[in-house]
C-alpha cells in the first residue's frame, strides 16, 4: 500500500454548505487517492455539518473524520487533527477554502526536491492584495528572508517529522492570533523554507455570508494584546538583539509593529471606529509599543510610518487622526505610455507617483540641508511645525505590476522591475517616483506558462514613504476601446483595451472583447506579399524568429494556417492546396465575428489572399473564377507544373 505522502487538516464548525463546496477541491486532487488523506475535525457544530462529513467520508476511503467538544477557536481541532494524520507532510485548510487541482502534487514535490520543513505555497484570494513575497519561486531560504513574514496563515505545507521534533502545536480555546504564533515558531526553527510561486496553490475566498475566520481578526476580549505580547517574546527568544535597524529580529518585529500595533494609530480603522472604543485600543497598542518593541523599529520605518509612531507612542491620539485624514486622502497615479506589441508582449513605459488630496504631487522639501515631508500634508498634525524629516526616502519603498485574472482571481508579475528615483521639482522640491516598463508575455505570465482564457486587469501597487497603494494601471485613452493591436499569441487572440473605468485589461481568447471592426483598426488592404500571404496590420507580429501555427476557417474547411514574422506587420499564409470549389472565400479565426481575409482558389489552387476591406464586384468575381493566365502560369511554376 503506498505510504501517506499528505494529510490535509480542516477544522469545521458550523459550516453547512460551505463543506461540500471546498469538498471537491480536496477529492479531485491530481496526487492519487491512496497517496494523501483528508483529515476533518468538527468542532462541536450544532447544524448539520457533521452529517455531510459523514456522507463525504462514506464515499472516499482516504476521508476521515473526528469530532471534539466545541473549543471555539481553530487551534484545538487542528492540534486534533495532526495527532490522527499519517502523512510525511500536513497540509493546514480552511472549510471555506479551495485548492487548486495540483495544488498537494506541486507542493510535495517542490517540498522533497529541496528538503523543505515548511513549503509556502501561492495563495490567491478576493480579501487580500498580492503579496511579493510569490513574485518567484524559491528553492530554499530561511527565516533571514524577512518577506516570509508576509504570509502568517496557516494555510502551508509542513513536514510532519520537523513539527513533531519541536513540539509546534496551536494555542488551544479563543486564543486570537493563534496563526500568528504557530508559523512564526515554524520559521525560526526550519532549516529550509521552500516557496512555490508558479502555481496558484491555495484559494483563500470571501464568504458571501461574511462568515470567515478572519472576522476574528481583532478582538481584545480574547486576549489579542497579551497574544501579541507572547508572539513578539517568540521572536526575541529566536533572534539576537541589535539597535542596527537592519538586523533580523528587528525586521521580523517590523510586520507586528506595523500590522497589529499601528494599524489601532491609522486609517481607516482610527477614522472608522467609534472614538471612545478607538481611544482604548489606541492606549493599549501605546502601551505594548514601549514595552516590547526595541527603539529601531519605529526608527526603521519609512516616513510616514515613523510619524505615525511618533504620535501613538507619545499619546496624541487627536494627532493621530488628523495624519489618518490627509492620509486618507493621498492617491497613487499611473501613466502609460504607448502599448505596442514587441517578441510577443505587451509593452509600455510606465509612471507611478502619489498626489495629495488637493492632487499635486506628494512632495519632499528641503530645509536646511536636509529633506522633510511635504508641510502641506502635514498641516495642523502636532509637532510637525517645523517639519519632519525623511532620512532615507527610499526606505522599505518599492512599486510594482501585477496582473489579475478576473475570473480565477489568480494574481501574476509581469517580467522586469520598477526603478525609484527623486525627480526634481525646483525650488527645493522633489517627489519620489517608480517607472519602468510593462512586459506583459500572455504565454510565460502565468507561472512561466499561457494565460488561462479570460480578462487580465493590470494594476500597480506603490509603498513610497510608507504610503502604500493599489491602483488600477490606467491611460489616456477612451474607455472601452482598444488599447493596442489585437495580437495572436499562442495560436489565440489577445485584446488589449481600455475598461469602463480606464483600467489596462487583457482579452485571452475573446472571453468578453471580440475580434471586430472596432479591433481592426487598421484593416487589410489588397496589398500582396506572394501568393498567398496578406500582410495582417491589425495583429501584432509574433517576432520569435519561427512561424506561429494558427487554425482559420476558409468558408466552412478548417485548416491549419502560419503566421509569419514580419515588421512591422504579421504576415498569414494559407496551404497552397484547398478542397474549395473555385472562387473567393473568407477566411476566418476562432470566435471573430468577420473575416480577417478573403482567399481566391481557383481548380483547388490558392492564388492568393485579400484584404476584408475590399469589396469586389461582380466582374471582379468573374475575374477571380477565371483567374488571369500570369498569374495561372505563378501559381503553376510554384507548384512545379
Amino acid at each position: 500500500m503506498p505510504r501517506v505522502k499528505v494529510s490535509v487538516i480542516v477544522p469545521v464548525y458550523n459550516t453547512g454548505k460551505y463543506v461540500d463546496e471546498c469538498a471537491p477541491s480536496l477529492l479531485g486532487q491530481s496526487l492519487p487517492a491512496d497517496e494523501y488523506e483528508v483529515v476533518y475535525v468538527d468542532d462541536g457544530s450544532t447544524d448539520d455539518t457533521l452529517s455531510r462529513l459523514r456522507k463525504i467520508a462514506a464515499g472516499h476511503p482516504n476521508v476521515q473524520v473526528h469530532t471534539q467538544p466545541n473549543s471555539g477557536w481553530p487551534g484545538a481541532p487542528r492540534n486534533l487533527g495532526m495527532r490522527h494524520a499519517k502523512g510525511e507532510y500536513i497540509q493546514f485548510v480552511d472549510h471555506d477554502d479551495t485548492l487548486g487541482p495540483e495544488a498537494l502534487e506541486r507542493l510535495y514535490e517542490h517540498a522533497k526536491r529541496n528538503d523543505a520543513d515548511v513549503v509556502l505555497g501561492k495563495m490567491s484570494s478576493t480579501m487580500v492584495r498580492p503579496r511579493r513575497l510569490f513574485r518567484h519561486t524559491v528553492d530554499a531560504c530561511t527565516i533571514e528572508n524577512d518577506e516570509l513574514m508576509q504570509s502568517m496563515s496557516p494555510h502551508k505545507m509542513f513536514r510532519r517529522a520537523f513539527v513533531e521534533e519541536h513540539g509546534l502545536r496551536f494555542p488551544e480555546g479563543p486564543w486570537i492570533l493563534e496563526d500568528l504564533a504557530f508559523v512564526s515558531a515554524a520559521y525560526l526553527a526550519a532549516e529550509r523554507i521552500a516557496i512555490l510561486a508558479d502555481y496558484p496553490v491555495y484559494y483563500w475566498m470571501k464568504r458571501d455570508d461574511g462568515g470567515n475566520n478572519t472576522r476574528h481578526r481583532f478582538d481584545p476580549r480574547h486576549g489579542f494584546w497579551a497574544n501579541t505580547r507572547t508572539i513578539i517574546g517568540q521572536i526575541k527568544e529566536g533572534t539576537a538583539p541589535s539597535e542596527d535597524i537592519d538586523a533580523l529580529q528587528n525586521r521580523l518585529l517590523h510586520r507586528l509593529y506595523h500590522v497589529e500595533i499601528l494599524s489601532r494609530a491609522r486609517e481607516p480603522e482610527i477614522l472608522r471606529e467609534d472614538p471612545a472604543e478607538q481611544r482604548q485600543r489606541f492606549e493599549a497598542a501605546r502601551e505594548v509599543a514601549r514595552e516590547e518593541f526595541p527603539p529601531a523599529v519605529r526608527e526603521g520605518l519609512p516616513a510616514v510610518s515613523r510619524l505615525r509612531a511618533e504620535l501613538l507612542e507619545s499619546g496624541d491620539f487627536d494627532g493621530a487622526v488628523t495624519l489618518a485624514e490627509r492620509i486618507r486622502e493621498v492617491k497613487a497615479r499611473s501613466e502609460v505610455g504607448d502599448l505596442r506589441w514587441e517578441d510577443g508582449r505587451l509593452v509600455a513605459d510606465v509612471t507611478l507617483d502619489l498626489l495629495r488630496g488637493d492632487g499635486e504631487p506628494l512632495v519632499l522639501v528641503e530645509r536646511d540641508g536636509k529633506q522633510c515631508l511635504d508641510p502641506e500634508l502635514l498641516d495642523g498634525v502636532p509637532g510637525t511645525e517645523n517639519g519632519w524629516e525623511v532620512p532615507d526616502p527610499f526606505r522599505l519603498a518599492y512599486a510594482e505590476l501585477v496582473v489579475k485574472d478576473r475570473d480565477r482571481e489568480d494574481w501574476w508579475y509581469p517580467e522586469g522591475d520598477l526603478s525609484l528615483d527623486l525627480r526634481p521639482l525646483g525650488e527645493g522640491r522633489s517627489q519620489l517616483v517608480a517607472s519602468g516598463q510593462l512586459r506583459l508575455d500572455p504565454e510565460r505570465l502565468a507561472g512561466g506558462g499561457p494565460l488561462e482564457r479570460g480578462v487580465h486587469d493590470v494594476w500597480a501597487f506603490v509603498q513610497l514613504l510608507g504610503v502604500d497603494r493599489m491602483v488600477r494601471l490606467t491611460g489616456t485613452g477612451t474607455a472601452g476601446a482598444p488599447a493596442a493591436a489585437p495580437a495572436l499569441t499562442g495560436g489565440r487572440l489577445s485584446l488589449p483595451y481600455w475598461t469602463g473605468s480606464g483600467q489596462l485589461a487583457l482579452d485571452v481568447d475573446q472571453r468578453q472583447r471580440k475580434f471586430g471592426p472596432d479591433t481592426a483598426t487598421a484593416a487589410a488592404t489588397n496589398a500582396e506579399r506572394g501568393e498567398q500571404t496578406l500582410p495582417l496590420s491589425y495583429l501584432a507580429a509574433t517576432a520569435d524568429g519561427t512561424p506561429a501555427r494558427v487554425k482559420v476557417t476558409v468558408r466552412t474547411l478548417a485548416v491549419e494556417a502560419e503566421l509569419l514574422p514580419g515588421t512591422p506587420t504579421a504576415q498569414l499564409r494559407l496551404p497552397t492546396r484547398l478542397k474549395l470549389p473555385s472562387g473567393r472565400h473568407p477566411v476566418t479565426l476562432p470566435k471573430t465575428t468577420g473575416p480577417i481575409a478573403y482567399a481566391v482558389v481557383r481548380n483547388g489552387t490558392v492564388l492568393r489572399l485579400e484584404g476584408p476591406a475590399y469589396e469586389g464586384g461582380g466582374g471582379r468575381r468573374f475575374l477571380d473564377a477565371l483567374a488571369d493566365n500570369r498569374q495561372v502560369r505563378r501559381v503553376r511554376g510554384r507548384l512545379g507544373r
